[in-house]
């Protein structure tokens, strides 16, 4: 984005899981820029399908230019060989791909026409709009049987320097569906009904947090109906942004989560009540002066109820230094760099996935761990949470310095079993191209012999060392 660093795509692993035919624990809903979208069922075969961003990916000659590969789901999971890469120079996508443009920054899915068939919202922060350089821009490419088809650009700001897709959400709920863009400065709430032509019901624009940084949507009170999350960007004297849930200007300050800072989020039942708990990832070190933060980083959990979240209440944060966590929390961990959540344990209850992309393995810097918090229905969060690496017996690859494993992270049942199977993304894997690895779910636990590696290379992107997949601006 031309100069301009914020968050990345180490963002939120998305998270939310759509309660369905798979079964799973979680909300309605998606986010992206740091974590990996939730999957969705692109082409309606039945299997969800996977999104990774690309957008530090060279098009034609125009390097970040940007790209998003979709791993269509089937009966065995996802593979490189079923893979479509789309980029701004695919038929039917609006504009064209450019330098440093960064297509794909940020994706979100959901089924925004109600037509059967999951939709790509894809957020692309440096795209130029006319005379406004780096205005950004947000698209929708449509669903359909044959896969993603043609798109239209959703209505946002344009101005100069907005960076418009700095983070997208998306929600689809029986009554409610609604997409949710964040630019440097705003966010803009687009509401149904979503037509083709790129017209949609409502739109709201979202001023009140000033800087921003991530948004979420996701269900916190059971009426299937979506809760708005606003996480600003870096707050000075806090550990990470400030966090809102359903702020407006006129209740501004009374909408701010009281305790707690961060900067991902998930949405997801943690505790089994049958609400949607509020995930938050605080990956960065305390300041001297910040009320909240951990070192080596922190996961904050508000628990939904029928009257959502309370504002004012403390969070439960979870670190490597809670009773049952492995690991200790150590400068630069960056625990909560990415978050989801999913039943892994199939005990009806969410667990929480933390990635750890600054966890050092012996002498090796860097290398990075993906931690699984266990939900619990009584007790505290800690016990039995457990952690895997490329170290890991059955984890493909080999742990490097600097690979940054677990820097995002996504859940979802792409091979039709009922289990969530997870999608770890390591940004600095092979030199900075970036690699993602699909692990089937188990019983109790991800099967990682059954695992795949997924570099750049397999999926048929350039080989670059700038980021190319899973790139953007990264947290550290």
């Amino acid at each position: 984005m031309r100069g301009k660093h914020g968050r990345g795509a180490v963002r939120r692993a998305v998270a939310l899981l759509a309660v369905g035919a798979a079964g799973l624990i979680g909300l309605p809903g998606s986010a992206a820029a740091w974590p990996l979208s939730a999957p969705g069922d692109i082409n309606g075969d039945g299997y969800r399908d996977v999104v990774l961003p690309a957008p530090g990916a060279t098009v034609a000659g125009e390097r970040g230019a940007g790209a998003v590969v979709v791993l269509y789901g089937s009966s065995t999971g996802v593979s490189a060989k079923r893979r479509a890469v789309v980029t701004q120079n695919s038929t039917g996508v609006p504009g064209a791909a450019e330098a440093d443009d960064r297509f794909g920054f940020s994706t979100a899915l959901a089924d925004l026409d109600r037509d059967g068939y999951t939709d790509l919202v894809v957020g692309t922060p440096g795209e130029d709009r006319g005379t406004a350089r780096d205005a950004g821009m947000v698209s929708v490419l449509w669903g359909s049987a044959s896969g993603l088809s043609a798109g239209v650009n959703l209505p946002t700001p344009v101005e100069t320097g907005r960076g418009a897709g700095r983070d997208v959400a998306a929600f689809f709920g029986p009554s409610d569906v609604q997409v949710l863009i964040a630019n440097y400065n705003e966010a803009t709430r687009l509401t149904g009904p979503f037509t083709r032509s790129g017209g949609v019901g409502r739109s709201v624009r979202h001023d009140e947090a000033g800087w921003m940084g991530t948004v979420e949507l996701g269900d916190l009170n059971g009426d299937d109906s979506a809760d708005r999350v606003i996480v600003t960007g870096r707050a000075g004297g806090h550990s990470g942004g400030l966090v809102y849930v359903n702020s407006s200007l006129a209740d501004f300050q009374r909408t701010r989560m009281a305790a707690g800072d961060g900067l991902t989020t998930a949405v997801g039942d943690v505790n089994g009540d049958g609400y949607g708990d509020l995930v938050v990832g605080d990956p960065d070190e305390p300041t001297a002066e910040g009320p909240t933060g951990h070192l080596g980083g922190a996961v904050h959990v508000w628990f939904g109820s029928a009257r959502g979240v309370d504002h004012g209440a403390q969070p439960v944060t979870v670190h490597q230094d809670t009773a049952g966590v492995p690991g200790v929390g150590e400068r630069h961990d960056r625990f909560g760099a990415a978050v989801a959540v999913a039943d892994l344990d199939g005990d009806g209850v969410g667990d929480i996935v933390a990635g750890v992309p600054g966890e050092g393995l012996g002498d090796i810097g860097g290398a990075g761990s993906a931690v699984v918090v266990p939900g619990r229905r009584t007790g505290g969060l800690g016990r039995d949470a457990y952690a895997f690496h490329q170290g890991t017996a059955g984890v493909p690859g080999g742990s490097e310095s600097g690979d940054f494993f677990g820097n995002t992270v996504g859940a979802g049942d792409v091979d039709g079993d009922g289990r969530p199977d997870l999608m770890i993304g390591a940004a600095g894997e092979n030199d900075t191209q970036g690699a993602v690895w699909a692990i089937p779910g188990g019983t109790t636990r991800p099967l990682y012999s059954s695992g795949v590696m997924l570099t750049t290379a397999a999926l048929g992107l350039p080989t670059q060392h700038d980021g190319t997949l899973l790139g953007g601006d990264m947290l550290w």
